[in-house]
């Protein structure tokens, strides 16, 4: 039981993760019916700020690394802040400049427009912060927490509630707010949406920024867990999008709960044989596309001629 109680704290701990990413998929997709594959670059560069940003507040060199140093929370709080608001502007800038242009046109030009992002983004940060690992303390301390005789770390609670919060608080502003009932008119049908007098391309401008706002948060929450690099946010997009796939892209409730399930799956595997674990998502992803293509919690897109 204790090992149990431990693996589903860490489940809901990754899992909150892939929330987010899966969350920040699902924005971009019912509004732009486009996808940013620079999404997990967004993540590992969104971790690599916020490391940085964090030790200039101590007045440390910003590659100098932690060196076992602890970070305050009021540390931590301006560089999640100074991330949200960068990724933020590099997403706009995105979308203005390689997915705007080829959106509603024929083909796929703005799938390698967004990868050829990140891989701009990746390239810069290799040339900043280089290809090693960075170790960043959690500001709520290493010293383990003992519940019901499981060990957790602080950090893993922390992730836990901001990113339920972060849903929940994106669930009640998309229900029950101007801006939300305008993103879901969008979604609807940008080409009614801009006949009742909304501004179709800020509120496109609006879900990039979001979405990669969020790839940020993700990262920044989730280093003190695992070493921060420019390559670790690849894992994090790929598994948010197996989530966005399983609980419905179109629904970003469903997404939500298919990135705690998905953590919660991966926690479970790992107490049975750790090496089957991406066997079974993957299998699971291609289960879910094959009896409900819109996934679970999904909804069949129609259009009407």
């Amino acid at each position: 039981m204790t090992e149990l109680l431990q693996a589903i704290i860490g489940g809901l701990a990754i899992g909150g993760i892939y929330a987010l990413a899966a969350l920040s998929f699902s924005i971009t997709f019912t509004t732009t019916k486009t996808l940013n594959f620079a999404q997990g670059d967004f993540t590992s560069v969104g971790a690599l700020i916020g490391a940085s940003v964090a030790l200039m507040v101590m007045g440390r060199p910003f590659t100098s690394g932690f060196g076992g140093e602890a970070i305050g929370v009021w540390h931590s709080v301006i560089s999640i802040i100074a991330v949200v608001a960068i990724c933020a502007i590099a997403g706009a800038i995105l979308y203005l400049a390689a997915v705007k242009p080829f959106a509603g046109k024929p083909g796929l030009s703005w799938v390698m427009s967004t990868l050829g992002f990140g891989v701009v983004l990746q390239s810069v940060a290799l040339g900043v912060w280089g290809p090693g690992s960075i170790m960043v303390p959690s500001p709520l301390g290493d010293e383990l927490l003992r519940f019901a005789g499981a060990a957790v770390r602080p950090q893993e609670l922390l992730v836990i509630a901001v990113s339920l919060g972060v849903a929940l608080a994106f669930d009640w502003m998309l229900n029950h707010t101007i801006a939300g009932k305008t993103m879901r008119a969008v979604a609807h049908s940008p080409q009614l949406a801009s006949l009742m007098g909304i501004n179709v391309g800020v509120v496109m401008i609006a879900a990039f920024a979001i979405s990669t706002a969020l790839a940020g948060l993700s990262g920044v929450l989730v280093a003190p867990i695992t070493s921060v690099s420019i390559y670790m946010g690849l894992v994090i997009a790929l598994k948010g999008f197996c989530s966005a796939i399983v609980g419905g892209m179109t629904n970003p409730r469903g997404c939500v709960i298919g990135g705690f399930s998905l953590g919660l799956l991966e926690s479970a595997i790992n107490l049975w044989q750790a090496q089957w674990r991406e066997v079974v998502v993957f299998m699971l992803v291609i289960l879910v596309l094959s009896l409900k293509p819109t996934g679970l919690f999904g909804k069949q897109m129609v259009e009407k001629v």
